[in-house]
């Protein structure tokens, strides 16, 4: 009697805390991420709650086989911020954790998150995303999210000293910061993390990164879905920033520069006739990525980093053709979601 009054005392001291997992068509990697939130080494309470936007029921038909305790939310708005606000609409949690479905969290990210939540006074504490591949194309792109000229000068991607930050990777947020601020903007399909970040910091709040929260993410498998995937992060990264120019930082404009800049040298050059005018661009860009990957591929005797050209060309030019493409929203999707302690979705 006594060991159960003391583990009650001890479970009621940490805040509840409700995990919300959207996912899509995740049947391949939703059993990874599960087993990893539902191996927690957290002593308070911790519900799970997947938000599925699957075309089958594959997803759903294996959670529910494997993970009986794990609760289900049909995404019947689409996309993920609206996913989110439909899972807080039931969430329990006073603490929110976000996390992906390709996604690993080790076992006491949690208990460090809220540890960190309450030392700081933080409204979310973000980590380290540790990029993790599997086959060989993975593993250079793994490497080229962890580098410089993949990432800028990103925390969350290149790690650095434990502060305040303006972004997180995912988040693990108290429940009151999201709710003043309304909650995730429905409307965003891409950029969601940044934007709500923004808006909590505009309302005063503290965004806190720590490199000891890490979080392990699986790339793109292919080119191709690589090259979707950062073409619409340039959309959504130049939507937001239409509508938030405060938050512009130099590492946004640098895809766009670069584009600009190869296109202009390959018209000089055509229009003068003048081959160096036209290739001297893009040889110096290709000769600086080609030195980088053999340096990376010496440095950690890695040989995937020989597609590190590849990749990073992809990254680069599909951002920043991404970038010139704005997603229009229309009349009250302009607007930011706000309430007062209200989800509006």
């Amino acid at each position: 009697m006594k060991e159960s009054v003391r583990a009650d005392n001890i479970e009621a001291s940490f805040p509840s805390v409700s995990v919300l997992i959207p996912a899509r068509n995740a049947e391949k990697t939703i059993s990874t991420t599960l087993g990893s939130v539902l191996s927690q080494d957290y002593p308070g309470s911790v519900e799970v709650i997947v938000i599925d936007e699957s075309e089958t029921g594959a997803t759903h038909d294996l959670i529910l086989r494997r993970y009986p305790t794990v609760q289900i939310v049909p995404n019947t708005d689409g996309g993920i911020g609206a996913g989110i606000n439909q899972a807080l609409r039931i969430a329990a949690g006073e603490i929110i954790v976000r996390c992906d479905a390709h996604t690993f969290l080790p076992r006491r990210y949690v208990c460090h998150a809220v540890e960190t939540l309450q030392r700081t006074a933080a409204a979310n504490v973000g980590g380290r995303q540790q990029p993790l591949g599997v086959t060989f194309f993975e593993r250079a792109v793994a490497i080229a999210m962890t580098s410089f000229l993949g990432a800028g000068d990103a925390p969350h991607r290149l790690g650095g000293t434990e502060g305040p930050t303006e972004t997180a990777f995912l988040g693990v947020f108290r429940r009151s910061a999201l709710d003043a601020v309304g909650g995730y903007n429905p409307n965003l399909l891409r950029g969601q993390d940044y934007e709500i970040n923004w808006r909590l910091r505009a309302h005063g709040e503290t965004v806190w990164f720590t490199p000891d929260l890490v979080a392990t993410y699986r790339p793109r498998s292919t080119l191709r879905d690589l090259a979707r995937q950062y073409f619409d992060y340039g959309r959504w990264k130049s939507t937001i920033l239409r509508r938030q120019p405060a938050s512009l930082l130099p590492r946004h404009l640098a895809a766009p520069l670069l584009l600009l800049g190869l296109a202009t040298s390959g018209f000089l050059g055509l229009a003068t006739a003048s081959w160096p005018i036209m290739t001297a661009l893009p040889l110096t860009y290709i000769f600086i990525l080609t030195i980088k990957a053999l340096a990376v591929g010496v440095r950690s005797r890695e040989p995937a980093a020989l597609l590190l050209p590849m990749v990073l060309v992809t990254m680069h030019l599909s951002w920043g053709i991404g970038f010139f493409f704005p997603v229009r929203l229309q009349g009250s999707q302009e607007e930011n979601p706000r309430s007062n302690g209200e989800i509006k979705c």
